[in-house]
């Protein structure tokens, strides 16, 4: 038989021939008598007719007989053989042999018949075998032949491809290259771009890999793959490393190249970059197309850079390219999010006007806009207008329209709109069903967003991780967390694993709510699921911390969040520093900040005002106006809540020229005040007096556009009652129900206070039962008039009031009985007084630091000292601590009563737990000691206190040897110094000389001669914090150890870090300072 000239010939070799025929199953030999029959019809023009005739050798036809009918065939035409083999798959429901197609295929491909090998491979696919069956097959057929074509590994690529069987694709392709077969550079291309496009990163890798050690040489187009993928996860470093990489391989980037890179930029935030890289074009021969400015433009816009966006969108078309929809959709989006729906209003009419008409995409762009907005009405008139200029509204439009409509609470609207979706024949989705969740849950309709939720997976839609995170939200918004927590239960059981967000929802639900325990427990069991927490699961838990107040928690948390490697952002920080100055630790709050600085995470403008305010309401207001004056250095514009803070603090100082100040220039350099900036001014000016000016700082409120509320009627309405202008002040009240605002508890107390001090005491009266009527707390109510009469010098009527309280049912609390043991105390009824204190505790109300201050000053005005001391050792006992004003009073009264033990115990109690005062007692306690003209009563009054079970600390013991030494008596110390040492209140081997060298040391650390030693001391004192204890050395540790747990006066140390810097410094060995 004759072969055409356009049919190629490819021979078999014997010895490959045989081992063909020795790879397919084995066959009989019938079977070989037919296939030899078949084989010899094959070879007629019509081997077709002569088959089909003859209806014995067709009911023989078997995958055996076919594939040894292909083998005998081999010299024949190949599509002949491909027309045969499709004949014959007809005649029999069985598969044909794996190595029948693969012989057929490599025939095909050898003779350059792609297409029909490709349906040959499709079909193999097909058969659903084992691709590590089929890849073994055609590796073994394509090395029997002679003059191998590898093309047929690409086209098994392409099925598999097609199919979105990804990763046998992949198999074949590392399988091939095993055997020493690659594809071309072209399809390995190819193969790149597929992977990127469905997003299989890993199996990129994979591909990219394998032509790397198959030593295939990557041009543009490979570049350009691998700058993508590095750009698809962010890590925009090892991008730009490949970029740069590639003109040194002698490889240089394309446009595209160019426009992967410069996208990959935009979407990491380096837009900067980005646009520099895009400017460098020119000189590299490429001018930028629509796609780099398009790129470039959204790039701004994701950034709020909307003027760049703009001029970018200008210098376009001046380079004769027009913005298209992606350009003017980026920019509409931009401004949009910013909430500037005019502007973005401005673009869509910009770009009607360019001739550009407004796609579907644009439309649910301004829509989803105008929604969040909360311009509804503006929404549903996109969506007509859209319906009415024919641009169909695509399934995300009916969605983000019935998500629209739940927020508005239309719930009849939206399932109208739901219908009508499906008769546009749009299946609602699962963002459909996720946008009316979403959309009942923001009303608080969780009746119905449960319905919408299991009537959704009725329909066989399977919810994703962000319904049931919407979910969760919207029962944590109702505080209802045990349902969040179940539907976080049955999210896991259906197999969705809970992500980081989901959990960080629930979580911050849980701190909001101050369940702070259950916060914690949460976030462990998150770490036991394999879920590792990031920054916004640590800042959530630190803010929440904070707000309880537990800053050792804080602390905790911060640490551990930095052990986990997860670096604290700038927001953390600025919650941590906030919370250290609201507790008063503003050395730590500034060790922080600066902390942060070296850590490269750049303070803001929030957290210089969180250190701002914090500084000045610590009493550190000097430090936070210089903090406050490099702002401008820094190129940090304060905002209203910088000026607002300083304000607040001048004011309560009573510095009003200051705060005034401040006032003005934030005015003028155009940053409006607040209602909180109003109010502190009012009320600064109120403490003064000064009622003319407030009310003209109050006007001033309503001028600049603001409304005047509670507070700041409230606090005028006091200051013109406590100046005696009850005129002006119930004019104003009178006024507060036409301006939309109702009186409040302190706006009533404010009045009934002032009237009962003008004498109006039947005002007073009618106030009080105007605010029992208005439904305010009637406690409230109460303490008001009992204030009032207690000042007017009325305590019998005020008591009547107490009285009627408990007929009423109606609990006093404790500044009710504060109020009254204050006017007892002060009028000298300190039996009536005592009888109060009694009963306030069998109320269960503690008496705080407040209520013994006033007992006692009345008890100190009446002389009555025993009652002093035993009051205040009772404090102790109920675990209050006194403060500053305590102890001045009660070592006032010891000195005065001449008792030496009280003065001791007293000077013991104050170095032991190491208070820091303005003007410290301890210093007249140890002069009243050691100058005693009878110095006998020191030693037998140290005797006396041994025998009764007393005990002084060594510091007090150091601080007595010293202080007698001090005062030029050196016989008196060792005298003192062998008491104590008697009694085993110090070591046997101390000594006056080593005491004086270390009390000498201390004051030569407080001296302001000796900076060097106090920055040493203040290197070591930060150490605990910062952990930079390895900056000192072990002298450096040992000496400011001692000496800072001894008596540190350089305010660098709290004395409740004491056990935590012995921890982080190490335990000082020093015979002398046994007590540690």
């Amino acid at each position: 038989m004759r072969l055409s000239s356009k049919q190629t010939v490819y021979c078999f070799t014997k010895s490959r021939l045989s081992r063909l025929k020795s790879a397919s199953l084995c066959t009989s030999a019938s079977n070989d008598a037919e296939a030899v029959e078949i084989a010899s019809i094959l070879s007629k023009n019509d081997w077709k007719r002569l088959l089909e005739t003859s209806s014995e050798l067709t009911s023989k036809l078997n995958p055996e007989i076919v594939h040894s009918v292909l083998l005998q065939n081999s010299i024949h035409d190949p599509e002949r053989l491909f027309s045969f083999f499709n004949w014959a798959s007809q005649q029999s429901p069985n598969p044909q042999n794996l190595d029948s197609f693969s012989f057929l295929a490599v025939t095909l491909c050898n003779s350059k018949m792609f297409r029909k090998a490709t349906i040959v491979l499709d079909s193999m696919v097909r058969t659903r075998r084992p691709v590590q069956a089929i890849l073994g097959s055609i590796i073994r057929c394509w090395k029997g032949y002679e003059g191998n074509y590898v093309g047929v590994f690409d086209i098994l690529i392409g099925c598999y491809k097609k199919m979105g069987s990804w990763n046998d694709a992949v198999y074949v392709f590392l399988g091939a290259k095993e055997v020493g077969v690659l594809p071309g550079l072209a399809c390995c291309n190819n193969f790149l771009g597929d992977l990127l496009k469905v997003n299989k990163l890993d199996l990129f890798w994979k591909v990219f890999n394998g032509m790397i050690d198959a030593k295939l040489v990557p041009d543009v187009y490979t570049f350009t793959s691998v700058i993508n993928a590095h750009c698809r996860v962010g890590d925009i470093e090892k991008a730009k490393r490949v970029f740069m990489d590639m003109e040194e391989k002698g490889c240089s980037p394309g446009l595209v190249t160019y426009n992967v890179m410069i996208g990959g930029l935009c979407k990491a935030g380096a837009v900067d970059e980005a646009l520099k890289l895009k400017n460098s074009m020119s000189r590299k021969g490429f001018n930028p197309d629509a796609y780099t400015y398009n790129t470039v433009i959204d790039g701004f816009c994701r950034h709020n850079r909307f003027q760049e966006a703009k001029l970018m969108m200008e210098e376009m078309r001046c380079a004769g390219l027009n913005p298209n929809h992606f350009a003017y959709t980026a920019l509409i989006d931009g401004f949009m999010k910013r909430g500037s729906m005019a502007e973005a209003f401005q673009v869509k009419d910009e770009m009607v006007a360019c001739g550009i008409k407004p796609n579907v995409f644009t439309y649910n762009v301004l829509i989803r806009g105008a929604s969040k907005a909360g311009d509804f009405e503006k929404g549903k008139a996109l969506f007509d207008e859209m319906v009415l200029i024919g641009i169909g509204p695509d399934d995300q439009t009916f969605s983000l329209m019935i998500e629209s409509y739940c927020l508005q609470g239309n719930f009849l609207k939206a399932y109208e709109l739901f219908e009508e979706m499906k008769e546009h024949n749009f299946t609602p989705t699962m963002y459909t069903y996720n946008g009316m969740i979403s959309g009942l849950c923001h009303c608080g309709d969780l009746g119905r967003a449960n319905y919408v939720f299991e009537a959704m997976i009725k329909v066989g839609l399977k919810p994703n991780v962000v319904m049931y995170t919407n979910l969760i939200k919207g029962h944590i918004q109702k505080s209802r967390f045990k349902e969040a927590r179940k539907i976080l239960n049955r999210m896991m059981e259906n197999g969705q694993m809970a992500d980081i967000f989901c959990c960080n929802t629930l979580l911050s639900g849980l701190c909001k709510s101050q369940m702070m325990d259950e916060a914690r427990s949460f976030l462990v069991e998150m770490v036991d699921r394999g879920l590792k927490p990031n920054e916004i699961t640590y800042g959530t838990l630190i803010h929440g911390y904070a707000k309880a107040g537990e800053m050792e928690a804080v602390e905790r948390c911060f640490r551990e969040m930095r052990s986990y490697g997860i670096a604290p952002n700038n927001a953390i920080y600025t919650i941590l520093i906030n919370s250290l100055c609201k507790v008063g630790n503003v050395t730590e709050a500034l060790s922080t900040f600066r902390h942060m600085s070296e850590k490269g995470v750049l303070p803001d403008i929030k957290t210089y005002t969180a250190l701002i305010h914090g500084l000045a309401a610590n009493g550190r207001i000097n430090d936070a106006m210089q903090l406050f004056s490099q702002l401008d250095e820094k190129g940090i514009v304060p905002d209203v809540f910088t000026y607002t803070s300083l304000i607040s603090v001048f004011s309560k100082l009573g510095d009003m020229e200051a705060a005034l100040n401040l006032y003005d220039k934030m005015c003028q350099k155009g940053i409006a005040p607040n209602i909180v900036t109003y109010n502190a001014m009012i009320d600064g000016l109120c403490k003064l007096g000064d009622t003319e000016k407030a009310r003209r700082v109050f006007n001033e409120i309503s001028q600049r556009g603001l409304a005047p509320n509670v507070k700041s009627y409230s606090i005028i309405i006091d200051g013109y009652c406590k100046s005696g202008n009850l005129t002006e002040a119930f004019q104003l009240l009178d006024k507060m129900p036409s301006k939309g605002v109702p009186p409040d508890s302190f706006t009533y107390c404010a009045l009934i206070d002032g009237c009962c001090k003008g004498g109006e005491l039947d005002k007073a009266l009618s106030l009080f039962s105007e605010m029992l009527q208005k439904g305010f707390d009637p406690t409230s109510s109460f303490n008001a008039l009992i204030n009032g009469l207690c000042k007017t010098g009325k305590p019998n009527e005020a008591m009547r009031l107490l009285e009627d309280m408990a007929s009423n049912c109606i609990t006093p609390n404790h500044r009710t009985y504060t109020i009254l043991i204050d006017y007892h105390s002060k009028a000298g009824r300190m039996e009536e007084a005592g009888i109060l204190f009694l009963e306030m505790q069998r109320r269960n109300l503690v008496p705080n630091v407040v209520t013994y201050n006033l007992l006692l000053h009345g008890y100190y005005r009446l002389g009555r000292k025993a009652e002093m001391f035993d009051l205040f050792e009772s404090m102790a006992a109920k675990g209050v601590e006194p403060d500053e004003i305590i102890y001045r009073l009660i070592a006032n009264a010891y000195l005065e009563e001449n008792s030496l033990i009280g003065m001791l115990k007293l000077l013991d109690e104050i170095l032991v737990k190491d208070v820091v005062f303005d003007k410290n007692p301890t210093f007249l306690l140890l002069d009243a000691v050691c100058k005693r003209e009878e110095f006998s009563e020191v030693p037998k009054s140290l005797e006396e206190m041994a025998e009764q079970g007393l005990k002084l600390s060594p510091i007090t013991c150091h601080k007595l040897v010293h202080g007698f030494h001090d005062k030029g008596n050196p016989e008196k110390a060792e005298w003192i110094l062998e008491s104590l040492v008697r009694f085993g209140w110090i070591p046997n081997t101390t000594t006056v000389n080593s005491i004086i060298d270390k009390e000498n040391d201390v004051a030569n650390l407080e001296s302001p001669n000796n900076s060097p030693k106090q920055a040493t001391c203040g290197v070591a004192c930060q150490a605990h914090a910062s952990a930079r204890v390895d900056q000192l050395s072990q002298a450096q540790k040992s000496w400011c150890f001692r000496n800072h747990l001894e008596t540190c006066r350089v305010g660098c140390f709290l004395s409740k870090w004491k056990v935590q810097v012995s921890r982080t410094l190490g335990k000082v060995s020093d015979s002398n300072y046994t007590y540690m």
